[in-house]
């Protein structure tokens, strides 16, 4: 089953996880905070731009696939566009930034990796 966009808007499953820092026709950026155990319903990112500001350590879901990410403060990651759920796996809080782009990709992608990528 594919969510509505506005029933898998992350800021609408998850607000006491994720806010809007800025939004204009091209661009939305979201603030994400989490704890150590939290997890986050399903929901759906466009192509977006990961910061990390804390490092962390997370489990990302997409029905049967699911992937560990480790990355430490500091990174710049690409996200292309994907639905997914989440949860902290770590010992520590989660502080992101998601850039999140408006505008459609040039062309059609094969599926995305699930979670953050390096390029």
């Amino acid at each position: 089953m594919v969510l509505e966009s506005h029933e898998a808007d992350p800021v609408v499953t998850d607000p006491a996880l994720y806010s809007v820092l800025f939004e204009n026709d091209r661009v939305r950026v979201l603030q994400y905070r989490d704890h150590p155990g939290d997890t986050t319903h399903r929901h759906r990112h466009p192509d977006s731009v990961m910061v990390t500001l804390s490092g962390f350590r997370r489990r990302v879901s997409a029905g049967d696939r699911q992937v560990e990410v480790e990355l430490p403060a500091g990174q710049a990651r690409w996200v292309g566009a994907q639905e997914h759920a989440g949860e902290n796996i770590g010992t520590t809080d989660t502080h992101s930034i998601f850039i999140e782009l408006k505008e459609p990709a040039p062309s059609p992608t094969a599926a995305a990796p699930l979670g953050p990528s390096g390029g």
